[in-house]
This record gives C-alpha cells, sequence and structure tokens, in this order.
C-alpha cells in the first residue's frame, strides 16, 4: 500500500513539473535541440561582446600624422583636385619617384616632417631649369638672398639652385627655421614658403587668434598662397592613398573604426559570430 502512495505522489510531483515547466517556457530559448535559460543566454551574449574587437577600417582615407588635424578642413578641396588634376597628380608623383627618396634622407638629418617632399613638385614640376616670372631658380625655387642666406652659390654658371642635393639641404635648413618659428605649424611653414615670413606673421596679428593656425588666418592671405596650401596638402593625401586613388575609391566617408568579431568558438547551433555575418 505504501508502494503504491509513493508511486502516486511521484507521479503527482512529475505532473506539476511538467505543468510548471510549460508555463515558463516562454523564459527560455530553443536554438536548434538545446533549451538555453536566460542566464545561459546573457553568458553567451556577454561571451560574444567580449569576443568583438575594433580596427582601424582600411577603407578609410589616410591623412599623413603631420596633417592628420586638418582632414575636415580639407577634404572637400582634395576631393575635387584629385578628379580635375588627375593626370597632372599622376605624372607628378610618378617623376618624383626619382627625388623623393633623395629628400627623405636629407630631411631626416635635419629633423623635418617628410612631407615638404611634395613641394618642389608644385613650385618647380620636378625640374632643374624652371624659372618663375620674379626670378626664383631651380627645384625649390629659391630667390638669390635666400638662396645665399642658405649657403647656396648661384654666382656664373654653376647655379647650385639647379642642384637637387645642394638645394634639398638648403630648403631643410629653411623649412626647420620656419618650424621653430609657427612652433611647429606645418602649414604656417608653408604659407610663409609661399608668401614670405612677413606676410604669415601679419596675417597672424590680423586674425586676432590666440595660437592661430593656418585655417585661421586663411583669409587674410594672397589667394595664391591658399591655392598652395591646398595643393600641398592634397598631394600629400594623395600619396598616402595612391592605390585607391587610382582605383578612383578615395571614400572620405569611410568610418574610422570597424567592429570585427574573433574567430569564433561557440558549439550551440545558431549563436555563432563570425567576420561573414556581419
Amino acid at each position: 500500500m505504501k508502494t503504491i502512495q509513493s508511486k502516486s505522489l511521484l507521479t503527482l510531483i512529475i505532473i506539476f513539473f511538467i505543468i510548471g515547466f510549460s508555463t515558463s517556457a516562454e523564459n527560455f530559448i530553443k536554438p536548434g535541440n538545446y533549451f538555453i535559460s536566460e542566464n545561459l543566454v546573457d553568458t553567451i551574449n556577454s561571451s560574444v561582446k567580449r569576443d568583438m574587437y575594433i580596427m582601424d577600417n582600411p577603407n578609410r582615407v589616410i591623412y599623413p600624422e603631420n596633417l592628420e588635424e586638418y582632414r575636415e578642413n580639407s577634404e572637400d578641396y582634395i576631393k575635387k583636385y584629385s578628379v580635375r588634376e588627375r593626370a597632372y597628380i599622376i605624372h607628378m608623383l610618378k617623376k618624383g619617384q626619382k627625388y623623393m627618396p633623395q629628400a627623405l634622407e636629407i630631411f631626416d638629418k635635419y629633423d623635418v616632417p617628410y612631407e615638404f617632399q611634395m613641394l618642389p613638385a608644385l613650385e618647380s614640376n620636378w625640374s632643374a631649369n624652371a624659372v618663375s616670372p620674379a626670378g626664383a631658380v631651380g627645384y625649390w625655387q629659391f630667390m638669390g638672398t635666400l638662396a645665399r642666406e642658405y649657403g647656396l652659390k648661384i654666382g656664373g654658371s654653376n647655379d647650385e639652385r639647379k642642384n637637387f642635393l645642394k638645394s634639398t639641404h638648403a630648403a631643410a635648413k629653411f623649412f626647420r627655421d620656419q618650424l621653430a618659428f609657427f612652433d611647429g605649424d606645418i602649414l604656417l611653414t608653408v604659407a610663409a614658403y609661399n608668401c614670405g615670413q612677413g606676410r604669415v606673421r601679419s596675417s597672424l596679428k590680423k586674425s586676432k587668434v590666440k595660437n592661430a593656425n593656418y585655417y585661421d588666418i586663411k583669409e587674410f592671405l594672397p589667394a595664391e598662397t591658399r591655392r598652395f596650401v591646398n595643393k600641398f596638402v592634397s598631394l600629400n593625401v594623395i600619396a598616402e592613398n595612391y592605390r585607391n586613388f587610382i582605383a578612383k575609391n578615395l571614400d572620405f566617408s569611410a568610418p574610422h573604426l570597424i567592429q570585427l568579431a574573433s574567430t569564433d568558438t561557440m558549439v550551440i547551433p545558431d549563436f555563432s559570430v563570425s567576420r561573414n555575418s556581419l
């Protein structure tokens, strides 16, 4: 009799368990053939989140380190310039392959940013015999007085402004001095290279901005200097992204960072997270 009662009691317990389970079924998730409690789902989600990581977007336009802070101010111009002057840009960058490694070696000696290597493309089209209407000569377009000040000999038939190595040493010294004067501001230095230090100093005063940068004073500079600085930034950015430029894929709208998942280690069906799923 006791055995029958025990069996009956056990049957009742099983029935109540089944009823209780069915009424709480909405609190369970069933991926495939597995029943997973809410707590386990939370654990899985946490694990997935830990497996996610952030990386730089390889499609984002890269800026040279010394020009990164000017990204927002320069994007629109670069977009237009990269289309309008495409043939010129390709020609200048190919021609510059002969000279830029030499310039970089010299700049390193004077601790000068490598971005300045692009200036002969704008100044002389990498030509030793270039002469401006004002009388500037050579790759870096030095005027006579400034050339002598930085140690170049220009008398007679031996004009060292036409010697790339010697004139680049002089240019590196000039950039070093201008950077020291303008507290390391590369664009103010480029502007001074184009229109003179005096004109830039005057523009700084007119702006009435404390610790002004180039974009704070550009309205006070000559239009030619503004174009010159914009082209300088553009050439450097395009050179940094040359493959995408050639492929006509300079995407300035690409986000800085993207989120990816690491290699999936989950064994529960339907909860895998892979690179292909994002």
